[in-house]
């Protein structure tokens, strides 16, 4: 094939891409979006885009009004920039914008949509339901006191260690990390995967660094998330779609062996436990699936947010 028909084909894709992106937009852009500025076709606005975020939304709230829209790629956002509107779509308008996008970590991460970004459904009641109930009631927190405060202790010990020898420089970085993932990761499963005491170093380091890959993959928005069609071409999808195989494995894991511990009658009294005792009384409901994705909505919220 010469240039020039490399040429006219490579021409033709991109045309064949324009219309496809016009005539998806044209049937999914909502008739009542705010005001919006100029975009180009396939990227919308993400050519735009300026490093740090929040800056470049105030100069253009600055310019457009506290409330417009953005498309960043194939995805539609609204931008609030005002604190009375804020307020509002979060208390009269709150079910409106309960849904999330359907992104691709949360497809392989999050189990198909059904845990953390569960649209607004009887399902998604029913995660909260279990998760103020069973999970984060008062008399479940108060169970594991004991773990907390014992980590803490840990902690002080080995500040004190660092500086028996005078004053000394240290990274408390790393160990408040190391303090919060061996707190949830004991409440959850009654393991400790970092520093001291860890029973299996294998398991510990393989989990370790998936969970480390599990927080760069959703952490970070990839530009495959808003323009689908690099998905063709690129890597991203493939490597997530293998992180959360991988994630998956290590989860189901340990929901094996805390059944197995119950049916020995040794079970620990972790979330898990109580997570699979629920399991008993309604299988339907509570999968294995469903135990999963509530193991790591608690293994990443409750690290990455603190």
């Amino acid at each position: 094939m010469d240039q020039t028909s490399i040429l006219y084909a490579s021409l033709s894709f991109v045309f064949l891409l324009l219309c496809l992106n016009l005539l998806f937009q044209s049937k999914k852009q909502p008739q009542n979006l705010s005001p919006s500025l100029p975009s180009l076709p396939l990227i919308g606005h993400l050519h735009l885009l300026e490093s740090p975020v929040h800056h470049f939304y105030h100069r253009l709230s600055q310019k457009h009004g506290p409330v417009f829209s953005l498309f960043l790629g194939s995805q539609p956002f609204v931008v609030v920039s005002s604190s009375a509107v804020a307020e509002e779509c979060f208390t009269k308008n709150d079910v409106v914008l309960a849904n999330r996008q359907k992104l691709i970590t949360g497809k392989h991460f999050g189990y198909n949509y059904t845990i953390s970004t569960s649209s607004y459904s009887d399902h998604w009641h029913n995660l909260r339901r279990i998760g103020s109930i069973e999970i984060f009631s008062s008399s479940s927190l108060n169970a594991f006191v004991a773990i907390r405060k014992d980590e803490v202790q840990r902690l002080l010990v080995r500040l004190s260690q660092d500086s028996c020898q005078g004053f000394a420089k240290v990274e408390l970085k790393s160990m408040l990390n190391d303090l919060i993932l061996n707190n949830i990761m004991r409440m959850v499963a009654g393991k400790r995967y970092y520093r001291d005491e860890v029973k299996d170093e294998n398991e510990a380091r393989e989990f370790r660094e998936v969970i480390t890959e599990t927080f760069r993959k959703g952490s970070t928005a990839n530009r495959a998330e808003f323009l689908p069609v690099l998905n063709w071409f690129g890597k991203y999808k493939k490597k997530v779609k293998k992180i959360g195989k991988k994630l998956d494995g290590l989860l189901q894991k340990l929901v094996d062996e805390h059944r197995r511990m119950k049916q020995e009658n040794n079970d620990n009294g972790s979330m898990v436990d109580h997570l699979l005792n629920l399991q008993q009384s309604d299988p339907n409901y509570y999968t294995d699936e469903i135990i999963k994705g509530l193991m790591l909505v608690l293994i990443l919220a409750g690290t990455d947010t603190t």
